[in-house]
């Protein structure tokens, strides 16, 4: 059999070849860069351990925590600290705990007490009349109000896909919600019915996911996945076109030495939207990919801070905090790493990750590293009470950081599925389709591998153990 061709070497294309050389499937992985993982990518430096892009990963799924354990990476798991749970939204440019219980709802001063109001009415509002499909900020404001929009919802979008939630499509972009309105009524009442549901098929909502990273950060799972696969991946190997061969396929490769063509049983599409614009795809039926550049994505710098405990007068007792775009700051949010988990800061020290950008102010994210710098030391000085100068600094920018779900995507997911259907033996998988986060990603990355077992007629140690698994999907 010639192997499976996988198209990017993210995390989703990573999963993909290691559920298929599970099974016995023969792989070759093709990278355009010159390193793998996508944005996961991490900083270690005097003790101090930074991430480029994501902190942590959440355990949404069985998939998740199966992938950790084929890996032999069970040991050098580690969960966020129980004591660092809390969640913090700025008003008023304070930090103020997200309300975890009916009590603290009833006593926060987050929301005005007619915000309160409208919310708990929302059990007795109705599904809309329209068929029409409503963004995220519309949904939220017929059944919550103006005032949860802008103080929770707002930062909340701006923390998953530093967008808009304004243009995001609410199907598209939180498809369970839509789902628990269509079936339940309400939200609440969906959240308790639901729960019973989610426990039925061993998933976890994300707001109830246990979340960890590693040791020594997420590339850890990199590291790992590249190792086993050794000998089967090529970096620095953009793919040019792909032809329809045979019973097979072909590629047209740029190796290091020199452009060569390829023969493959199959082949995964793992790159990001504009990444799969670009290639040439030759099929027996029309098929065209230069419409995926159209998918948006919006640019991120991440900006990672090192402090003197002493010099930072917040306890940083949680998660980190996220800044509604009503309070005027210039970040996006705020994440407290050395609170999470051990070994990001040297003893008495403290590491905080800022995020800048995103569909808010997307020309702030790609200004010079040292404006950066500025700008996420002076928010985190006004909300933090920091005195001292930071005692490490990282910072990366993703000019095209997140894929952006907004009103009208279903097309985009459409003209996917007419891609597999034209050219039978071609696939796409990947954050474009099935969810930005990065367990999203490793669920996407196991499903497709299962999909091209199908395909290939090929029956193996995942198939059956994953077969009870078939509904397990990563949640939003």
């Amino acid at each position: 059999m010639n192997p499976v061709a996988i198209i990017g070497g993210g995390i989703t294309g990573l999963s993909a070849a290691f559920g298929l050389k599970q099974r016995g499937v023969p792989v070759r992985l093709f990278e355009a860069g010159d390193r793998l993982g996508g944005v996961i990518r991490t900083t270690r430096e005097g003790g101090r351990v930074a991430e480029w892009g994501p902190n942590s990963i959440l355990e949404t799924s069985p998939l998740v925590s199966q992938l950790v354990s084929d890996l032999g990476l069970e040991s050098r798991r580690c969960y966020s600290d129980p004591k660092a749970e809390a969640r913090y939204i700025v008003r008023r440019h304070k930090l103020v705990a997200v309300p975890s219980s009916p009590w603290t709802f009833a006593t926060t001063p987050l929301f005005s007490l007619q915000a309160k109001l409208r919310a708990m009415a929302e059990p007795f509002i109705g599904r809309p009349k329209q068929d029409w499909e409503e963004s995220v900020a519309q949904f939220v404001n017929r059944r919550l109000g103006q005032e949860f929009l802008d103080y929770a919802i707002n930062p909340m979008v701006a923390g998953i896909y530093a967008g808009n939630p304004h243009q995001l499509s609410v199907i598209h972009a939180f498809p369970k919600l839509a789902a628990v309105e269509q079936k339940y009524r309400s939200l609440f009442i969906g959240q308790f019915l639901g729960a019973r549901e989610r426990k039925r098929r061993a998933e976890v909502s994300k707001a109830n996911a246990p979340k960890f990273s590693f040791d020594d950060g997420l590339e850890v799972l990199v590291e790992a996945l590249e190792t086993h696969l050794s000998g089967d991946i090529e970096l620095s190997s953009p793919v040019r076109s792909i032809d329809r061969e045979g019973d097979g396929w072909s590629l047209l490769i740029d190796s290091p030495l020199g452009q060569k063509k390829v023969a493959c049983s199959a082949v995964l599409i793992a790159t990001p939207a504009y990444r799969m614009a670009e290639l040439k795809l030759q099929a027996p039926g029309l098929v065209d990919l230069s419409a995926f550049t159209e998918i948006h994505y919006t640019p991120v710098a991440t900006v990672t801070l090192g402090f003197k405990r002493a010099d930072v007068a917040h306890p940083l007792d949680g998660f980190g905090a996220l800044v509604p775009e009503k309070e005027n700051l210039s970040i996006l949010g705020a994440l407290f790493p050395s609170s999470l988990f051990p070994g990001r800061a040297p003893k008495g020290e403290v590491i905080i990750t800022t995020y800048i950008g995103g569909a808010r102010a997307p020309m702030l994210a790609l200004r010079p590293e040292k404006a950066l710098v500025e700008t996420a030391l002076a928010d985190l000085k006004l909300l933090l009470g920091i005195t001292g100068e930071p005692t490490f600094q990282s910072v990366s920018v993703f000019r095209r950081a997140i894929p952006q779900y907004n009103i009208g995507y279903g097309r985009f997911k459409r003209l996917m599925s007419a891609v597999e259907s034209e050219a039978p033996g071609v696939f796409i998988a990947g954050h474009a389709r099935e969810g930005t986060s990065v367990s999203d990603c490793i669920v996407s990355g196991h499903n497709v591998a299962e999909r091209i077992g199908g395909f290939l007629g090929v029956c193996g140690r995942l198939g059956r153990r994953s077969s009870a698994n078939d509904e397990v999907l990563a949640t939003n």
